[in-house]
């Protein structure tokens, strides 16, 4: 079975979207499939949405992580440097 983020044209406009931006919209899409008023062909085509949106978010959050660091102090207090921050 295809993933939802490789039918691209249908979703080609969330891998520009911004972490703030994706989320809302996912937000928005849960909180219509909990209501359960959409039609089923409907509910169908946002949940797919909202798995490429899931999937969007999630990359981001990674490439974050990725880049947050954290600052080291030599013993006087004064800034060292930095080392990842699971380290």
């Amino acid at each position: 079975m295809e993933s939802a983020s490789a039918q691209s044209p249908k979703f080609a406009d969330v891998k520009d979207m911004s972490f703030e931006r994706a989320l809302k919209e996912l937000e928005t899409i849960v909180t219509r499939l909990e209501r359960g008023d959409v039609e089923l062909e409907e509910s169908i085509a946002i949940y797919e949405r909202g798995e490429v949106l899931k999937e969007h978010c999630d990359r981001l959050l990674r490439q974050a992580e990725a880049k947050v660091e954290k600052l080291t102090f030599s013993a006087d207090g004064s800034p060292k440097g930095s080392e990842p921050l699971d380290s």
